[in-house]
């Protein structure tokens, strides 16, 4: 199992917080912005707003760009245990930055009810 599989995942406060999480994804595959792109038949330009958090980016594209990099979007109802346990372990990012070694990738044990 890789580290990316065993960290926690990460409740996103703002739109904006995504950013930094794709940008960190993508880094760590060793991509440059341009290649990412690329491969994820996206414009540089749409990596550059959904990294920074400027502008809007379409949602299918967003998703697009997770799944690209191997990361998953999971909504939940703010009262499901996943969403407390990671609200009160801290596993929040409210600063626009990755909060620890928290990741939205990771796979979640439980089972939902």
């Amino acid at each position: 199992m890789t580290d990316s599989a065993r960290r926690p995942p990460i409740l996103l406060q703002s739109a904006s917080d995504l950013g930094p999480l794709v940008r960190e994804r993508r880094k760590s595959q060793s991509l440059r912005i341009d290649d990412a792109a690329g491969l994820l038949g996206v414009s540089v330009d749409l990596m550059s707003r959904l990294e920074n958090g400027q502008g809007s980016v379409r949602l299918d594209k967003a998703l697009a760009v997770l799944d690209g990099l191997g990361l998953a979007l999971m909504v939940l109802p703010k009262e499901h245990p996943w969403a407390r346990e990671t609200a009160s372990s801290g596993g929040s990012s409210d600063s626009g930055e990755p909060s620890g070694s928290a990741s939205p990738s990771a796979p979640l044990r439980d089972t939902p009810p």
